[in-house]
């Protein structure tokens, strides 16, 4: 078998089962592959498999799938903490902390564990699949696949290329995001790809306009929801992704860009310092 994940694809790994890792995982099952769910300790899978329980009873209740449907999902998804039980998996995907020292890691090892022809994907919003490629022997089957929360509603996959990345492989992950119900677009690798590059600068200069007394949050959210028809404002936006999360894409975009204007908002540095991270905090720009 030349590639791993054309359609024959049965048993995926997926790292991390936080936010997006548990809905990953979720969209895959659902898609009738077994996954399994690799976390680093047992209470945080345990709350990523709650999640998706609690997900898929809902898309049930809402006639969706049937109750039945739900049920064997759920049990196609298989919750691990030894990753050497990745060995057998077709396709793997990493969704682990935004930071490049953690990836690096995982990709290492990875690399080490899963079978060569396997191809290795990370949900990286904004960091170089060039460079995480280039810490594993398989830089050509090396790509990033980035779902957007929440995964098993959002339609969108961006798929971005790293330098080495084969043909084969963009090819087989565009096969696999439209096998799950996902519309793939293709991005090249650069700092942000494109969804990040072109969102957090707009969530960040949100921020600036509440440091600076233009506006408070409330009204900055009012204006982007009534006057440009976005769904929620983008301070509502920045409370839900987390602004730990978007501090850390802020500085990816300025460390990789080398411009000025992604420098991250100074407010949004001290709300992260004092621990106030959003929806998942309980408080950010908003109190939950």
């Amino acid at each position: 078998m030349a590639e791993s994940s054309r359609a024959d694809v049965r048993r995926v790994g997926v790292i991390g089962a936080g936010t997006m890792g548990n809905g990953i995982a979720h969209v895959f099952a659902r898609s009738g592959m077994t996954v399994v769910l690799a976390e680093v300790e047992q209470r945080f899978l345990d709350r990523g498999l709650e999640t998706i329980r609690k997900n898929l009873d809902r898309e049930a209740a809402k006639g969706k799938l049937t109750a039945e449907e739900a049920a064997a999902a759920v049990a196609r998804i298989e919750g691990v903490l030894d990753r050497k039980r990745l060995a057998e998996c077709d396709f793997v995907i990493e969704a682990a902390t935004e930071r490049f020292e953690v990836k690096r890691a995982l990709f290492e090892e990875l690399d080490g564990i899963l079978r060569p022809e396997v191809i290795l994907a990370t949900n990286t919003s904004s960091i170089s699949i060039t460079k995480l490629a280039a810490v594993t022997r398989r830089p050509e089957r090396v790509i990033g696949m980035h779902f957007f929360n929440p995964v098993p509603v959002m339609k969108l996959v961006e798929v971005i290329r790293g330098l080495a990345t084969a043909q084969t492989t963009y090819d087989a992950v565009k096969a696999l995001a439209e096998r799950v119900g996902k519309t793939p677009v293709e991005v090249n690798d650069a700092a942000g790809f494109v969804s990040n590059r072109v969102l957090m600068p707009l969530l960040n200069e949100a921020m600036y306009a509440v440091m600076e007394g233009v506006a408070t949050a409330e009204a900055v959210d009012e204006v982007f929801k009534l006057g440009m028809a976005h769904p929620m404002g983008p301070l509502t936006l920045a409370d839900f992704i987390g602004l730990d999360v978007c501090l850390d894409i802020m500085r990816v975009l300025q460390d990789g860009l080398g411009d000025p204007k992604y420098r991250p908002c100074p407010l949004l540095i001290r709300m992260v310092d004092a621990g106030w991270l959003g929806r998942k905090s309980g408080r950010g720009f908003y109190q939950y």
